[in-house]
């Protein structure tokens, strides 16, 4: 008789404890489609000026989409493992710097400028290319990791073809370094706190059809000062 008395305790605990599984199995699963649902960022049209804001939480979205005018395009999507903002349709880049400037000092957020050759050689995007393995330009110097310090770093983007050094070099008159930004490799154009040579010299390297972008040079390692085929 006993036994039966605590039988309905006993299947109570059962369902109680298959509830908070199914609920935790739910949350998960509500959680694994949340992360899905935000799309991978489009790279911009030929000619046009990316802004790349990082904005990894709601709240950052909803302040910076407080800031801007509601005649600039928003979307927030992936760029490499961020999450970020992608604010298009500037068609000059002091156009794109005055607003990378703005969202700085009003919502505190860091942007990052990219745009699309007009005659590109590779083909443009913004999530890298599935291929392996990555080669890696030959190093000139010892391999010593360090990350930069506050400036701006002009990346461009190898696409797998290290032979694009030397034509880099012809850019920008001087030697390339090799970079990490996000977990991938980059080819490191300048490294600079004038504000001007960078952005003279990322449309230089989009006149020549390189892939190209302006980011905070404080999230970049540094990998080796100079690269070479």
């Amino acid at each position: 008789m006993h036994r039966f008395q605590t039988l309905p305790s006993v299947l109570g605990l059962a369902i109680s404890t298959t509830s908070f599984a199914y609920a935790l199995l739910i949350a998960g699963m509500s959680s694994v489609f949340a992360q899905q649902a935000i799309p991978l960022c489009q790279p911009p049209n030929t000619g046009e000026y990316l802004l790349l804001v990082v904005s990894p939480t709601a709240n950052n979205q909803k302040q910076l989409r407080s800031a801007l005018p509601s005649e600039l395009k928003t979307i927030t999507c992936k760029y490499l493992n961020e999450t970020v903002t992608r604010v298009g349709g500037f068609n000059k880049i002091d156009d794109a710097n005055r607003w990378a400037r703005y969202v700085s000092n009003i919502v505190g957020l860091s942007a990052i400028i990219t745009t699309r050759p007009t005659t590109p050689d590779v083909q443009p995007q913004l999530q890298p290319p599935q291929q392996t393995p990555q080669q890696t330009p030959q190093q000139t110097v010892s391999y010593n990791p360090q990350a930069l310090g506050e400036g701006y770093a002009v990346l461009v983007d190898y696409y797998n073809r290290p032979e694009l050094v030397n034509s880099v070099q012809q850019v920008v008159g001087g030697k390339v370094g090799f970079v990490s930004y996000g977990q991938r490799p980059y080819l490191l154009a300048v490294y600079t706190t004038n504000q001007t040579e960078a952005y003279n010299t990322l449309q230089k390297l989009n006149d020549r059809g390189f892939i190209a972008s302006i980011v905070d040079s404080r999230k970049v390692i540094l990998l080796r000062s100079t690269v070479r085929l």
